[in-house]
Protein backbone atom coordinates (compact mmCIF):
# COMPACT_ATOMS: atom_id res chain seq x y z
CA UNK A 1 0.00 0.00 0.00
CA UNK A 2 1.28 3.49 -1.07
CA UNK A 3 1.35 6.48 0.92
CA UNK A 4 -1.72 8.17 -1.29
CA UNK A 5 -3.76 4.92 0.14
CA UNK A 6 -2.22 5.71 3.11
CA UNK A 7 -3.53 9.26 3.33
CA UNK A 8 -6.67 8.63 1.98
CA UNK A 9 -7.58 6.16 4.93
CA UNK A 10 -6.65 8.87 7.64
CA UNK A 11 -8.86 11.01 5.63
CA UNK A 12 -11.74 9.30 5.84
CA UNK A 13 -11.44 8.48 9.65
CA UNK A 14 -10.76 12.29 10.46
CA UNK A 15 -13.98 13.16 8.58
CA UNK A 16 -15.75 9.63 10.58
CA UNK A 17 -14.03 11.71 13.77
CA UNK A 18 -14.50 15.31 12.71
CA UNK A 19 -18.73 13.54 12.24
CA UNK A 20 -18.36 12.08 15.75
CA UNK A 21 -16.65 15.05 17.65
CA UNK A 22 -19.70 17.71 16.39
CA UNK A 23 -22.12 15.15 18.48
CA UNK A 24 -20.21 15.04 21.16
CA UNK A 25 -20.10 18.73 21.33
CA UNK A 26 -24.33 19.06 20.60
CA UNK A 27 -25.00 16.44 23.62
CA UNK A 28 -22.69 18.22 25.36
CA UNK A 29 -24.41 21.79 25.05
CA UNK A 30 -27.58 19.60 25.92
CA UNK A 31 -25.97 18.70 29.34
CA UNK A 32 -24.78 21.87 29.49
CA UNK A 33 -28.66 23.53 29.71
CA UNK A 34 -29.40 20.54 31.61
CA UNK A 35 -26.74 21.60 34.48
CA UNK A 36 -28.37 25.62 34.32
CA UNK A 37 -31.58 24.72 34.80
CA UNK A 38 -30.90 22.27 37.63
CA UNK A 39 -28.23 24.32 39.05
CA UNK A 40 -25.19 21.72 38.69
CA UNK A 41 -21.91 22.71 37.99
CA UNK A 42 -20.13 22.37 34.69
CA UNK A 43 -17.18 20.82 36.32
CA UNK A 44 -17.33 16.83 37.05
CA UNK A 45 -14.15 15.54 38.31
CA UNK A 46 -15.20 12.56 39.46
CA UNK A 47 -17.14 11.88 35.93
CA UNK A 48 -13.92 12.59 33.94
CA UNK A 49 -12.14 10.55 35.53
CA UNK A 50 -14.16 6.99 35.34
CA UNK A 51 -14.69 8.54 31.41
CA UNK A 52 -10.52 8.51 31.49
CA UNK A 53 -10.52 5.19 33.10
CA UNK A 54 -12.45 3.71 30.64
CA UNK A 55 -11.32 4.93 27.28
CA UNK A 56 -7.81 4.04 28.31
CA UNK A 57 -8.99 0.64 29.16
CA UNK A 58 -10.01 -0.02 25.73
CA UNK A 59 -7.19 0.68 23.81
CA UNK A 60 -4.07 -0.98 23.59
CA UNK A 61 -1.11 0.00 25.85
CA UNK A 62 1.15 1.94 23.36
CA UNK A 63 -1.84 4.46 23.08
CA UNK A 64 -3.13 4.91 26.81
CA UNK A 65 -0.86 8.35 26.95
CA UNK A 66 -1.86 9.75 23.74
CA UNK A 67 -5.49 8.65 24.58
CA UNK A 68 -5.79 10.84 28.52
CA UNK A 69 -4.16 13.47 26.49
CA UNK A 70 -6.59 13.41 23.67
CA UNK A 71 -9.46 13.22 26.14
CA UNK A 72 -8.58 15.53 28.65
CA UNK A 73 -8.34 18.45 25.58
CA UNK A 74 -12.41 17.04 24.56
CA UNK A 75 -13.45 17.59 28.03
CA UNK A 76 -11.96 21.00 28.49
CA UNK A 77 -13.68 21.40 25.20
CA UNK A 78 -16.90 20.05 26.43
CA UNK A 79 -16.87 22.24 29.68
CA UNK A 80 -16.13 25.45 27.49
CA UNK A 81 -19.35 24.94 25.62
CA UNK A 82 -21.42 23.91 28.63
CA UNK A 83 -19.92 27.50 30.71
CA UNK A 84 -22.19 30.24 30.89
CA UNK A 85 -22.01 33.05 27.96
CA UNK A 86 -21.42 36.14 30.09
CA UNK A 87 -19.59 39.57 28.29
CA UNK A 88 -19.27 43.11 27.61
CA UNK A 89 -22.00 44.69 25.39
CA UNK A 90 -20.82 48.46 23.95
CA UNK A 91 -19.38 49.64 20.81
CA UNK A 92 -15.53 50.27 21.43
CA UNK A 93 -14.60 48.02 23.94
CA UNK A 94 -10.30 47.07 22.80
CA UNK A 95 -9.11 48.28 25.94
CA UNK A 96 -11.66 46.87 28.27
CA UNK A 97 -10.13 44.83 31.49
CA UNK A 98 -13.38 43.32 31.96
CA UNK A 99 -12.23 40.45 30.52
CA UNK A 100 -9.33 40.28 32.82
CA UNK A 101 -11.34 40.50 35.85
CA UNK A 102 -14.19 38.07 34.96
CA UNK A 103 -11.46 35.65 34.56
CA UNK A 104 -10.54 35.79 38.12
CA UNK A 105 -14.24 35.96 39.36
CA UNK A 106 -15.64 32.79 38.09
CA UNK A 107 -15.46 29.69 35.57
CA UNK A 108 -17.91 31.67 32.43
CA UNK A 109 -16.94 32.63 29.38
CA UNK A 110 -16.36 36.54 29.12
CA UNK A 111 -16.72 37.99 25.41
CA UNK A 112 -15.99 41.29 24.47
CA UNK A 113 -19.12 41.93 22.23
CA UNK A 114 -18.83 45.15 20.00
CA UNK A 115 -22.24 46.36 18.41
CA UNK A 116 -23.51 49.23 16.48
CA UNK A 117 -26.75 50.68 17.23
CA UNK A 118 -28.56 48.89 14.61
CA UNK A 119 -27.33 45.47 16.07
CA UNK A 120 -28.28 45.51 19.36
CA UNK A 121 -31.87 44.35 19.34
CA UNK A 122 -31.13 41.35 17.55
CA UNK A 123 -28.68 40.23 19.74
CA UNK A 124 -30.45 41.03 23.15
CA UNK A 125 -33.26 38.91 21.53
CA UNK A 126 -31.71 35.98 20.07
CA UNK A 127 -27.98 36.04 20.66
CA UNK A 128 -26.40 33.36 22.82
CA UNK A 129 -25.72 34.96 25.86
CA UNK A 130 -26.19 34.10 29.18
CA UNK A 131 -25.23 37.57 31.10
CA UNK A 132 -23.91 40.88 29.81
CA UNK A 133 -22.33 44.11 31.29
CA UNK A 134 -23.49 46.77 29.17
CA UNK A 135 -21.25 50.10 28.96
CA UNK A 136 -21.34 53.05 26.18
CA UNK A 137 -23.59 54.13 24.86
CA UNK A 138 -26.11 51.40 25.81
CA UNK A 139 -26.68 51.91 29.18
CA UNK A 140 -30.19 53.63 28.75
CA UNK A 141 -30.92 51.88 25.62
CA UNK A 142 -31.23 48.32 26.98
CA UNK A 143 -33.71 49.26 29.08
CA UNK A 144 -36.73 48.79 26.81
CA UNK A 145 -35.69 45.01 26.18
CA UNK A 146 -36.12 44.07 30.49
CA UNK A 147 -38.70 42.25 31.28
CA UNK A 148 -37.67 43.24 35.15
CA UNK A 149 -35.50 45.97 36.33
CA UNK A 150 -34.22 46.16 39.78
CA UNK A 151 -35.48 49.37 41.95
CA UNK A 152 -31.58 50.49 42.11
CA UNK A 153 -31.26 50.90 38.72
CA UNK A 154 -35.30 52.73 37.71
CA UNK A 155 -34.06 55.31 40.35
CA UNK A 156 -30.95 55.99 38.20
CA UNK A 157 -32.17 55.56 34.70
CA UNK A 158 -29.44 53.25 33.13
CA UNK A 159 -28.81 49.67 33.32
CA UNK A 160 -25.31 48.34 33.01
CA UNK A 161 -25.91 44.56 34.06
CA UNK A 162 -28.09 42.09 32.36
CA UNK A 163 -29.46 38.71 33.43
CA UNK A 164 -31.07 36.18 31.25
CA UNK A 165 -33.31 34.11 32.97
CA UNK A 166 -34.36 30.46 32.43
CA UNK A 167 -37.56 31.56 30.66
CA UNK A 168 -35.34 33.82 27.95
CA UNK A 169 -36.81 37.12 29.66
CA UNK A 170 -34.28 39.96 30.97
CA UNK A 171 -33.34 41.19 34.09
CA UNK A 172 -31.55 44.68 34.03
CA UNK A 173 -29.86 45.95 37.32
CA UNK A 174 -27.16 48.70 37.55
CA UNK A 175 -23.73 47.39 39.33
CA UNK A 176 -22.12 50.60 38.99
CA UNK A 177 -23.24 52.19 41.84
CA UNK A 178 -23.05 48.99 43.63
CA UNK A 179 -19.01 49.78 42.69
CA UNK A 180 -19.21 53.56 43.35
CA UNK A 181 -20.35 52.74 46.78
CA UNK A 182 -17.49 50.65 47.90
CA UNK A 183 -15.26 53.05 46.39
CA UNK A 184 -16.42 56.13 48.46
CA UNK A 185 -16.32 53.62 51.75
CA UNK A 186 -12.49 52.47 50.84
CA UNK A 187 -11.66 55.97 50.41
CA UNK A 188 -12.93 56.66 53.78
CA UNK A 189 -15.48 59.69 52.21
CA UNK A 190 -18.22 61.12 55.12
CA UNK A 191 -20.46 62.21 52.13
CA UNK A 192 -23.79 63.25 54.41
CA UNK A 193 -24.28 66.73 54.74
CA UNK A 194 -21.22 67.62 52.13
CA UNK A 195 -21.64 69.53 49.00
CA UNK A 196 -20.43 67.22 45.87
CA UNK A 197 -19.28 68.45 42.51
CA UNK A 198 -20.28 65.81 39.66
CA UNK A 199 -18.33 66.53 36.49
CA UNK A 200 -20.12 65.62 33.39
CA UNK A 201 -23.55 64.27 32.76
CA UNK A 202 -22.94 61.07 30.86
CA UNK A 203 -23.85 57.57 31.58
CA UNK A 204 -21.72 57.18 34.45
CA UNK A 205 -23.10 60.15 36.19
CA UNK A 206 -26.86 58.87 37.20
CA UNK A 207 -25.42 55.92 39.26
CA UNK A 208 -22.87 58.58 41.06
CA UNK A 209 -25.52 60.86 41.50
CA UNK A 210 -27.50 57.94 43.59
CA UNK A 211 -25.40 56.90 45.42
CA UNK A 212 -24.19 60.54 46.81
CA UNK A 213 -27.72 61.02 47.37
CA UNK A 214 -28.46 57.69 48.78
CA UNK A 215 -25.42 58.70 51.41
CA UNK A 216 -26.98 62.03 52.40
CA UNK A 217 -25.02 64.55 50.98
CA UNK A 218 -26.58 68.13 51.42
CA UNK A 219 -26.03 69.63 48.22
CA UNK A 220 -25.64 68.21 44.39
CA UNK A 221 -24.53 69.91 41.40
CA UNK A 222 -23.78 68.28 38.15
CA UNK A 223 -21.21 69.98 35.84
CA UNK A 224 -21.84 69.46 31.87
CA UNK A 225 -20.60 71.52 29.09
CA UNK A 226 -23.97 73.00 28.29
CA UNK A 227 -26.40 72.80 31.44
CA UNK A 228 -27.37 75.65 33.99
CA UNK A 229 -24.00 74.78 35.76
CA UNK A 230 -21.67 74.45 33.55
CA UNK A 231 -17.80 74.96 33.11
CA UNK A 232 -17.87 78.76 32.84
CA UNK A 233 -19.93 79.42 35.61
CA UNK A 234 -18.38 76.55 38.37
CA UNK A 235 -16.67 79.29 40.41
CA UNK A 236 -20.00 79.45 41.77
CA UNK A 237 -19.42 76.18 43.41
CA UNK A 238 -15.66 76.54 44.89
CA UNK A 239 -17.12 75.69 48.18
CA UNK A 240 -17.15 72.13 46.98
CA UNK A 241 -16.58 69.26 49.57
CA UNK A 242 -16.47 66.33 47.34
CA UNK A 243 -15.53 66.50 43.84
CA UNK A 244 -16.27 63.14 41.16
CA UNK A 245 -15.02 63.35 37.69
CA UNK A 246 -17.50 60.77 35.47
CA UNK A 247 -16.04 62.59 32.34
CA UNK A 248 -13.17 60.37 30.00
CA UNK A 249 -10.97 63.25 29.97
CA UNK A 250 -7.72 61.96 30.79
CA UNK A 251 -8.17 58.68 29.96
CA UNK A 252 -5.19 56.78 28.06
CA UNK A 253 -3.95 57.91 25.23
CA UNK A 254 -5.34 61.37 26.14
CA UNK A 255 -3.58 61.68 29.16
CA UNK A 256 -2.27 64.62 31.21
CA UNK A 257 -5.81 66.41 30.84
CA UNK A 258 -8.07 67.10 33.48
CA UNK A 259 -11.79 68.92 33.66
CA UNK A 260 -11.23 71.34 36.70
CA UNK A 261 -7.94 73.08 38.56
CA UNK A 262 -8.38 71.74 42.02
CA UNK A 263 -6.80 74.95 43.25
CA UNK A 264 -10.02 77.25 43.82
CA UNK A 265 -11.56 74.50 45.50
CA UNK A 266 -10.27 75.28 49.10
CA UNK A 267 -13.32 73.15 51.30
CA UNK A 268 -12.34 70.00 48.86
CA UNK A 269 -12.26 66.89 51.43
CA UNK A 270 -12.13 64.19 48.74
CA UNK A 271 -11.28 63.54 44.64
CA UNK A 272 -12.88 60.64 43.23
CA UNK A 273 -12.09 60.43 39.37
CA UNK A 274 -13.54 57.24 37.90
CA UNK A 275 -11.12 57.02 35.50
CA UNK A 276 -8.83 54.20 35.59
CA UNK A 277 -6.13 53.98 33.06
CA UNK A 278 -3.62 55.48 34.24
CA UNK A 279 -3.53 54.69 37.15
CA UNK A 280 -3.66 58.45 38.38
CA UNK A 281 -4.91 60.69 36.02
CA UNK A 282 -3.92 64.69 36.16
CA UNK A 283 -6.62 65.05 38.22
CA UNK A 284 -5.67 62.45 40.94
CA UNK A 285 -2.16 63.81 40.65
CA UNK A 286 -3.09 67.18 41.37
CA UNK A 287 -4.98 66.03 44.17
CA UNK A 288 -1.74 63.97 45.82
CA UNK A 289 -0.21 67.58 45.69
CA UNK A 290 -2.61 69.34 47.19
CA UNK A 291 -2.98 66.85 50.44
CA UNK A 292 -6.34 65.94 49.31
CA UNK A 293 -7.42 61.79 50.33
CA UNK A 294 -8.38 60.48 46.45
CA UNK A 295 -8.55 58.03 44.33
CA UNK A 296 -8.76 56.45 40.81
CA UNK A 297 -11.46 54.53 39.42
CA UNK A 298 -9.84 50.83 39.37
CA UNK A 299 -11.51 49.56 42.76
CA UNK A 300 -14.83 50.84 41.48
CA UNK A 301 -14.25 48.52 38.37
CA UNK A 302 -13.55 45.28 39.80
CA UNK A 303 -15.82 45.86 42.66
CA UNK A 304 -18.72 46.61 39.95
CA UNK A 305 -17.68 43.29 38.13
CA UNK A 306 -17.75 41.24 41.16
CA UNK A 307 -21.35 42.15 41.81
CA UNK A 308 -22.11 41.48 37.94
CA UNK A 309 -20.59 38.03 38.30
CA UNK A 310 -22.91 37.10 41.30
CA UNK A 311 -25.56 37.86 39.51
CA UNK A 312 -24.55 35.78 36.41
CA UNK A 313 -24.12 33.03 38.34
CA UNK A 314 -25.94 33.63 41.47
CA UNK A 315 -23.60 32.58 43.72
CA UNK A 316 -21.90 34.70 46.64
CA UNK A 317 -18.26 36.06 45.90
CA UNK A 318 -16.12 37.16 48.81
CA UNK A 319 -15.89 40.32 49.77
CA UNK A 320 -11.89 40.48 50.32
CA UNK A 321 -11.39 39.42 46.47
CA UNK A 322 -12.20 42.63 45.36
CA UNK A 323 -9.12 43.72 47.02
CA UNK A 324 -7.00 40.82 45.78
CA UNK A 325 -8.09 41.79 42.17
CA UNK A 326 -7.17 45.16 41.77
CA UNK A 327 -3.76 44.84 43.73
CA UNK A 328 -3.14 42.11 40.72
CA UNK A 329 -4.01 44.15 38.45
CA UNK A 330 -2.00 46.95 39.76
CA UNK A 331 0.87 45.10 39.55
CA UNK A 332 0.04 43.86 35.48
CA UNK A 333 -1.16 47.14 34.71
CA UNK A 334 1.34 50.13 36.42
CA UNK A 335 5.00 50.44 34.65
CA UNK A 336 8.16 50.06 36.61
CA UNK A 337 10.50 52.96 35.97
CA UNK A 338 14.19 52.53 37.09
CA UNK A 339 16.15 56.27 37.79
CA UNK A 340 19.52 56.44 39.34
CA UNK A 341 23.11 58.05 38.57
CA UNK A 342 24.67 57.30 35.59
CA UNK A 343 26.38 53.77 35.11
CA UNK A 344 24.35 52.85 38.72
CA UNK A 345 22.69 49.46 36.24
CA UNK A 346 19.59 50.64 35.17
CA UNK A 347 19.54 49.16 31.83
CA UNK A 348 21.77 45.73 32.55
CA UNK A 349 18.65 45.46 35.74
CA UNK A 350 16.38 46.40 33.65
CA UNK A 351 16.82 43.35 30.92
CA UNK A 352 16.57 41.19 34.15
CA UNK A 353 13.76 42.48 35.87
CA UNK A 354 11.53 42.14 32.03
CA UNK A 355 12.77 38.63 31.51
CA UNK A 356 11.44 38.06 35.34
CA UNK A 357 8.63 39.71 35.18
CA UNK A 358 7.56 39.54 31.48
CA UNK A 359 7.30 43.08 31.28
CA UNK A 360 8.53 44.80 28.14
CA UNK A 361 11.94 46.99 28.59
CA UNK A 362 12.13 50.24 27.14
CA UNK A 363 15.40 51.88 27.61
CA UNK A 364 14.98 55.86 26.93
CA UNK A 365 18.61 56.44 26.30
CA UNK A 366 18.14 53.71 23.45
CA UNK A 367 15.06 55.34 21.90
CA UNK A 368 16.33 58.83 22.28
CA UNK A 369 19.35 57.20 19.96
CA UNK A 370 17.20 55.32 17.60
CA UNK A 371 15.47 59.13 16.82
CA UNK A 372 18.83 61.50 16.72
CA UNK A 373 20.37 58.90 14.74
CA UNK A 374 23.82 59.45 16.39
CA UNK A 375 25.09 58.99 20.03
CA UNK A 376 24.28 60.97 23.14
CA UNK A 377 28.13 61.83 23.66
CA UNK A 378 28.03 63.06 19.73
CA UNK A 379 24.69 64.36 20.31
CA UNK A 380 25.63 66.69 23.05
CA UNK A 381 28.68 67.80 22.21
CA UNK A 382 26.97 68.90 18.86
CA UNK A 383 23.56 70.43 20.37
CA UNK A 384 24.08 70.95 23.88
CA UNK A 385 22.51 69.20 26.96
CA UNK A 386 19.60 71.37 27.46
CA UNK A 387 18.23 70.39 23.40
CA UNK A 388 19.19 66.59 24.70
CA UNK A 389 17.02 67.61 27.74
CA UNK A 390 13.79 68.11 25.80
CA UNK A 391 13.76 65.47 23.64
CA UNK A 392 14.46 63.05 26.67
CA UNK A 393 11.30 65.02 27.90
CA UNK A 394 9.05 64.04 24.67
CA UNK A 395 10.32 60.56 25.00
CA UNK A 396 9.50 60.40 28.37
CA UNK A 397 6.15 61.68 27.69
CA UNK A 398 5.02 59.20 25.24
CA UNK A 399 6.67 56.12 26.46
CA UNK A 400 5.27 56.88 30.18
CA UNK A 401 1.30 56.41 28.40
CA UNK A 402 2.12 52.63 28.47
CA UNK A 403 1.07 50.26 30.68
CA UNK A 404 2.89 47.18 32.08
CA UNK A 405 6.06 48.02 31.38
CA UNK A 406 9.43 48.81 32.36
CA UNK A 407 11.46 51.76 31.47
CA UNK A 408 14.67 52.24 32.01
CA UNK A 409 15.61 56.61 32.03
CA UNK A 410 18.95 58.43 31.90
CA UNK A 411 20.47 59.49 34.64
CA UNK A 412 19.36 63.41 34.66
CA UNK A 413 15.95 62.27 33.75
CA UNK A 414 14.86 63.84 37.51
CA UNK A 415 16.40 67.14 36.70
CA UNK A 416 13.47 68.39 34.79
CA UNK A 417 10.56 68.49 36.96
CA UNK A 418 7.81 68.04 34.21
CA UNK A 419 9.31 64.51 33.74
CA UNK A 420 7.93 63.54 37.32
CA UNK A 421 3.84 63.72 36.41
CA UNK A 422 4.55 61.69 33.50
CA UNK A 423 6.42 58.99 35.20
CA UNK A 424 4.41 59.11 38.05
CA UNK A 425 1.00 58.74 36.17
CA UNK A 426 1.28 55.53 35.44
CA UNK A 427 4.18 54.15 37.31
CA UNK A 428 5.88 52.87 40.67
CA UNK A 429 9.33 54.59 40.15
CA UNK A 430 12.74 52.58 41.88
CA UNK A 431 15.64 54.60 42.48
CA UNK A 432 18.17 52.39 41.76
CA UNK A 433 21.53 52.92 43.93
CA UNK A 434 24.72 51.64 43.72
CA UNK A 435 28.00 52.60 45.54
CA UNK A 436 29.31 55.78 43.65
CA UNK A 437 33.18 54.27 43.16
CA UNK A 438 31.73 51.61 41.01
CA UNK A 439 29.94 53.67 38.77
CA UNK A 440 31.70 53.77 35.15
CA UNK A 441 31.78 57.42 32.84
CA UNK A 442 32.81 55.88 29.44
CA UNK A 443 29.86 57.39 27.40
CA UNK A 444 27.93 58.92 29.43
CA UNK A 445 28.97 62.79 28.97
CA UNK A 446 27.32 64.53 31.96
CA UNK A 447 29.81 62.21 34.25
CA UNK A 448 32.77 62.88 32.27
CA UNK A 449 32.02 66.45 32.74
CA UNK A 450 32.09 66.52 36.80
CA UNK A 451 32.98 64.36 39.92
CA UNK A 452 30.46 61.56 40.83
CA UNK A 453 30.32 63.25 44.09
CA UNK A 454 29.10 66.22 43.37
CA UNK A 455 26.79 65.15 40.58
CA UNK A 456 25.46 62.55 43.31
CA UNK A 457 24.76 65.45 45.77
CA UNK A 458 22.74 67.43 43.50
CA UNK A 459 20.83 64.83 42.24
CA UNK A 460 20.13 63.32 45.63
CA UNK A 461 16.78 65.57 46.20
CA UNK A 462 15.84 64.87 43.12
CA UNK A 463 15.98 60.78 42.69
CA UNK A 464 14.35 61.00 46.85
CA UNK A 465 11.74 63.46 45.36
CA UNK A 466 10.88 61.01 42.40
CA UNK A 467 11.07 57.80 43.54
CA UNK A 468 8.29 55.38 45.72
CA UNK A 469 11.06 52.77 45.97
CA UNK A 470 14.69 52.80 46.55
CA UNK A 471 16.43 49.56 45.86
CA UNK A 472 20.63 48.84 46.17
CA UNK A 473 22.00 47.47 43.33
CA UNK A 474 24.78 45.70 45.00
CA UNK A 475 24.59 42.03 44.24
CA UNK A 476 23.64 40.34 40.49
CA UNK A 477 21.34 42.35 38.06
CA UNK A 478 19.07 39.19 38.49
CA UNK A 479 18.95 39.27 42.72
CA UNK A 480 18.33 43.05 42.47
CA UNK A 481 15.60 42.28 39.52
CA UNK A 482 14.18 40.10 42.70
CA UNK A 483 14.70 42.95 45.41
CA UNK A 484 12.37 45.50 42.93
CA UNK A 485 9.86 42.90 42.13
CA UNK A 486 9.16 42.23 46.01
CA UNK A 487 9.69 46.11 46.88
CA UNK A 488 7.01 47.15 44.61
CA UNK A 489 4.77 44.50 45.47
Amino acid sequence: MDLKELRTQIDAIDSQLTELFCRRMDVSEKIGEYKKENGLPVFDEMREKERTEAVRAGCPERYKDAVTALYKEIFRLSRDVQKKKCGLLGEKLSHSYSPLIHSKLADYKYVLYEKSREEVEKFLKSGDWDGLNVTIPYKKTVMQYCGEISERAKRIGSVNTLVKRPDGSIFGDNTDAFGFELLVKKLGVAAAGKKALILGSGGACAAVKAVLEELGVSELVVISRTGSDNYRNISRHYDAQIIVNTTPLGTYPNNGTAAVDLKPFTKCEAVIDLVYNPARTALVMQAEQLGIPCTGGLYMLTAQARRSSELFTGSKIEAGRIDEITAELRDSMENIVLIGMPGCGKTTVGKALSKLSGKKLYDTDELIEKEIGISIPEFFEKNGEQAFREIESRIISEISRLSGAIIATGGGAVTRRENYPLLHQNSRIVWLKRDLNLLPIDGRPVSKSRPAEELYSERRPLYEAFSDYEVNNSGSPEETAKAILEAVK
